[in-house]
């Protein structure tokens, strides 16, 4: 009587299901709670390990900085934040974003991987789908976004040059007093308008590079590292026009506004497009692109990379346990 080796289930394609075998097709589909563990891991690591340059790129998106909080680049930036406010103040704001990224994320992979595949069974028969993969990436984003957005208002908040807060709970007690908690969701708007395409050409990106790179979808840690870089990269430089926008909205820069003679809070994306406009002109859109190029690359390809693995790992050993269940042949 022998043991059934993984090497000897059968995927629905007949193929082998070996360590470095097609997992995206295993029977049964990875669960819900695979793609949610998965996808929340992904989220949380993706926004921690390089969370000092978020914190940049929102200060060089700022309209009108303080003479000490002027930057010429990423390097520089982070090196004088360090010097002049201490070795830990660029992860000021990270445990809010920690706290937003894992649900957010869980519901966003899990959400993409389901509308990808319906929508593929309808447009193509299965097969892989970009209008399929962009628009899963649309609807994914929704969801993401309505759990994300009072995360990114108080971690702007907080990231900013001489931000007035003594901690979290200050800033969410702060912004709920003097301006309701409607402040929370004043970003959403143009948060959708910005990651909507953001997102759309980041799974498209993504899925064409695997198609190139990984054309039998193995689990291929190089293929997933490439892709994700690609994808943050192109979508990135894309949608950083809508980034600076939302920047604005979020942290409701006092200075900037006050010197545009804009009293009360700036609302809507309208505004905060004619505001940028007017502070200056086209090139004040691409304000932080540089820092928000370098930011992606490198958090969109662990985000790939370790969500991939995390799938691979928990389908593999969800089979194994059916595998055990299923006792001797």
């Amino acid at each position: 009587m022998a043991t059934v080796e993984m090497s000897e289930i059968k995927g629905k394609d007949e193929e082998p299901l070996e360590g470095d075998g097609d997992y995206e097709s295993l029977p049964p589909h990875a669960s819900l709670t695979i793609h949610m563990t998965a996808g929340a891991v992904a989220g949380i690591l993706e926004h921690t390990v390089m969370y000092p340059v978020d914190s940049v790129k929102t200060r060089m998106q700022s309209l009108q900085p303080d003479p000490k909080a002027q930057y010429s680049s990423v390097y520089e930036a982070l090196r004088r934040i360090i010097q002049t406010e201490g070795l830990l103040r660029p992860l000021r704001g990270l445990n809010i974003t920690m706290l937003g990224a894992g649900p957010a994320h869980a519901l966003y992979f899990a959400c993409y991987e389901r509308v990808k595949c319906t929508l593929s069974e309808v447009i193509q028969n299965g097969g892989n789908s970009h209008i399929a993969n962009g628009l899963a990436g649309c609807v994914a984003t929704v969801l993401h976004d309505a759990v994300m957005n009072p995360a990114e208002v108080v971690k702007q908040r907080m990231q900013m040059y001489n931000s007035p807060y003594r901690n979290l709970l200050d800033c969410v007690r702060t912004i709920q007093n003097t301006e309701g908690l409607a402040a929370f969701y004043r970003s959403y708007s143009t948060q959708l308008a910005m990651n909507i395409p953001f997102q759309s050409v980041h799974f498209m990106t993504y899925e064409l590079m695997q198609e190139r790179l990984n054309p039998h979808r193995q689990y291929h840690p190089g293929s997933h590292i490439l892709s994700g870089a690609a994808a943050g990269a192109v979508s990135a430089a894309i949608t950083t026009p809508l980034d600076v926008c939302k920047t604005l909205l979020n942290t409701q820069e006092n200075v900037a506004l006050s010197s545009m003679h804009i009293s009360g809070h700036l609302t809507g994306m309208a505004n905060a497009f004619r505001t940028v406009y007017r502070f200056g002109g086209m090139a004040a859109f691409f304000k932080g692109i540089q820092a928000r190029v370098i930011y992606q690359m490198p958090s969109t390809a662990i985000a790939w990379s370790v969500y991939e693995f995390f799938k691979y790992f928990l389908t593999k050993q969800q089979m194994e346990g059916e595998a055990g269940t299923a006792g001797p042949v």
